[in-house]
């Protein structure tokens, strides 16, 4: 059902988003005349990678300095990436990797080959499943931005503050995953571009049934200072 349900959804979106996506990406090679998409290698279920799509936001090569996690104060963000980005609106044309089988519309997010090589034994088990468009970690963490904001060293600080509570709640999406979940979760992700304080609200009346860690649905209502906080399941980070 999860298939079926992720190619019709997927299939339907991208008829409804077709327009506004080739408009967007006029925008785009308009303003440097260069590609409109960006090609990212990503590690998908059963270790298999493949090539996530999405609309360019960054200058051309800004992934060969090496620095994998973005703030919002990033100076390789063009222009209109930043108002893409605000909006989420580069992860639509994921809805082609949806479509085609190499990723679900929920899922733990798919990491990149750097990011996976220091997963612990625990956090493997997050490639037992399709990756996905979204999540719950995306959902709290969808100001990841700017959360790693001035930060020296944003992978640094994205390895410490965010990495393992993603982790924990991918893992916790596993061991819950059904239909009537990813239903939740979808409309939930969408209200919080729009209302990030009522998504958390809603998140937070499914993460009571699902989970009794209280740690953790601490985190997901962001009233907490992040750097103060660390993952009660210690063998998540190295």
């Amino acid at each position: 059902m999860k298939r079926i349900f992720d190619f019709l959804f997927s299939f339907i979106s991208l008829l409804i988003f077709l327009p506004f996506l080739l408009m967007l990406t006029l925008l785009i090679w308009l303003q440097d005349r260069k590609s409109p998409f960006y090609s990212a290698v990503r590690v998908g279920k059963n270790h298999i990678n493949f090539n996530m799509y999405k609309l360019r936001t960054m200058q051309v090569d800004a992934d060969k300095t090496g620095v994998e996690s973005t703030s919002n104060d990033d100076a390789r963000i063009t222009k209109i990436g930043r108002f893409i980005r605000t909006y989420k609106i580069d992860e639509i044309s994921q809805l082609w990797n949806v479509f085609i089988g190499n990723m679900s519309l929920v899922g733990p997010r798919p990491n990149t080959l750097k990011g996976v090589s220091v997963y612990s034994q625990e956090e493997l088990k997050l490639l037992d499943v399709k990756p996905g468009m979204t999540d719950i970690s995306s959902i709290v963490f969808s100001d990841e931005g700017e959360i790693l904001l001035g930060r020296e060293d944003p992978d640094e600080a994205y390895d410490k503050i965010i990495r393992p509570w993603k982790s924990l709640l991918g893992l916790l999406y596993i061991h819950n995953q059904s239909l009537s979940l990813d239903i939740k979760l979808i409309y939930c992700t969408f209200l919080a571009i729009y209302n990030k304080k009522k998504a958390l609200i809603y998140l937070n009346s499914i993460l009571i049934q699902i989970t009794e860690d209280k740690t953790l649905i601490e985190v997901c209502k962001r009233e907490i200072h992040l750097d103060s906080l660390k993952p009660e399941v210690h063998n998540i980070v190295q």
